[in-house]
């Protein structure tokens, strides 16, 4: 068996796509999926199945929703190993000044045909950072991230892909989540 982390896009955000963690967990186990867990009420999930395509599981866990739920949503699978490495390759751990409590992980569900980081970085307010790097973009928002116009839906319009973005906190707990071993759960 092999763990996943499970990211959706848009569930549970100013009262729409409204998701309950327990029907989540069922859906995801209907699914054939076992040790199941969720992370905080905004689509975080961990779970273990067959070794398969990172695409497949995203479509039959995308089709479960819609089903179980009626709603349309982006979903992104992720490899423990993964997303290992999205975590020890985040450029701002190297800035001793750079705060990672403003540090936030845009996962990207395919490569975008097309990156034009200069009209993205255009976009950038006083002091944020921005980084694309394998599927991924990291962001520096010293000045929060409810306030950075390199929100979800800018980057998700510019790049062409879906998206969802995570703090550090949350993307370094989905690891620490994957990482128990599922005899302790």
């Amino acid at each position: 068996m092999e763990r996943y982390i499970s990211i959706l896009r848009g569930i549970n955000v100013s009262g729409k796509n409204l998701i309950k963690m327990t029907g989540l967990r069922t859906s995801f186990e209907n699914l054939g999926f076992s040790d199941v867990t969720t992370y905080v009420q905004s689509g975080n999930i961990i779970f273990s199945g067959k070794k398969t395509s990172l695409k497949k599981l995203e479509q039959s866990i995308h089709q479960q929703i819609k089903k179980d739920f009626g709603f349309e949503i982006p979903t992104i699978v992720l490899t423990m190993e993964v997303l290992e490495k999205v975590i020890s390759g985040n450029p701002f751990l190297k800035d001793p000044k750079k705060d990672p409590a403003f540090f936030h992980v845009t996962f990207l569900g395919s490569k975008p045909e097309k990156v034009d980081m200069k009209e993205i970085e255009a976009k950038k307010q006083e002091e944020e950072e921005i980084i694309f790097e394998n599927n991924v973009l990291y962001l520096y928002c010293p000045l929060g991230y409810g306030n950075t116009k390199l929100n979800n839906n800018f980057l998700e319009k510019k790049l062409k892909v879906n998206a969802t973005t995570r703090n550090w906190r949350t993307t370094n707990e989905l690891l620490k989540l994957a990482l128990v071993p599922i005899e302790n759960k």
